[in-house]
């Protein structure tokens, strides 16, 4: 039974990443994986639940690769960082932070409060890696860290939303370009 909560995460993680949280039912979920709506309801009673699920799934995968990402220098931390980012352009799907965003106002309470949990989770992060980075000399920046990790951030987010449109070169390019510009 686990498998199929996990199958169900799954699927909705994708559908999310490619069609946005409105934009798909339990229908799209339940007829893929060859099992009825009710099952879904079983696991997930409301699209919330679901929607939450899978953010959650999220700030756990964050959370294990920030503590892998700890063993690294900060210049290489943040290269993990952009390679998720960069698997995710190859699979053609958006971050999961870029996809709920425009959505966010039409999301539930509960959602909007773990997305903001989320993204508040990523800049903390990318934060105290630049900050860090800056101290050891790793990186070269003015200004705040914070108000350079929301630079970094959200030219993360639009390098995958461009990337879709202009192809995914288009994603290596402006990665490597901020890369070169922090260092």
């Amino acid at each position: 039974m686990q498998d199929t909560k996990e199958r169900i995460i799954e699927l909705a993680d994708r559908l999310i990443r490619t069609r946005g949280f409105n934009a798909f039912s339990y229908k799209d979920i339940s007829d893929p994986l060859e099992i009825r709506n009710a099952a879904i309801h079983y696991y997930f009673p409301s699209k919330t639940d679901l929607g939450i699920a899978v953010i959650n799934q999220e700030i756990e995968k964050l959370a294990i690769n920030k503590l892998y990402w700890a063993t690294f220098p900060e210049n290489e931390q943040l290269r993990l960082f952009f390679d998720v980012f960069y698997q995710r352009s190859k699979q053609g799907f958006i971050c999961l932070m870029g996809s709920l965003s425009p959505d966010y106002e039409t999301l539930p309470a509960a959602m909007q409060e773990k997305v903001q949990h989320m993204s508040e989770d990523v800049l903390e992060w990318v934060t105290l890696c630049l900050e860090n980075g800056r101290k050891k000399q790793l990186f070269h920046f003015k200004g705040d860290a914070y108000d350079r990790a929301l630079l970094v951030v959200s030219n993360m987010l639009s390098s995958l939303l461009l990337a879709r449109v202009m192809g995914k070169e288009v994603f290596e390019k402006m990665s490597n370009q901020l890369l070169n510009d922090l260092l």
